[in-house]
């Protein structure tokens, strides 16, 4: 495979990879390997980054395009996202009760599909 699908497959920035990883493709033996007993670089990328875009608003809580719209650069380290979480920026604030909102009214929506399966799914009523 190439080294972006490893890399995403890792939860790891590519840029930020050996030299060696970025410029080889990877066999699906050798990604299962990494996963199962990860190498040192890949440890150390999992533990304080530079993550990449998912992995960073996974960590702070919001989505990606709010990241996009604050204009946060590609990549974050461990260590600026614990900036970032210390004393939250007005912006990520409100990137956070937006995000919120969206997942609350996304289930509240799969709760309403669900009823109405349910509903369809009830025997009908005995007519007699």
């Amino acid at each position: 495979m190439k080294p972006l699908t490893a890399a995403n497959k890792l939860g790891i920035y590519l840029p930020a990879a050996p030299e060696e990883f970025r410029s080889a493709p990877i066999s699906r033996t050798q990604l299962d390997a990494w996963q199962s007993d990860p190498p040192e670089w890949l440890t150390e990328l999992r533990r304080n980054g530079p993550f990449p875009r998912d992995v960073v608003s996974r960590k702070l809580g919001i989505s990606n395009a709010g990241l996009a719209r604050a204009q946060v650069p590609d990549a974050l380290t461990a260590e600026e996202i614990g900036v970032l979480l210390a004393d939250p920026p007005e912006w990520l604030l409100r990137e956070r009760e937006s995000y919120a909102a969206v997942r609350a009214e996304n289930a509240r929506l799969e709760a309403k599909k669900a009823e109405r399966r349910a509903a369809t799914n009830r025997p009908a009523k005995n007519r007699g």
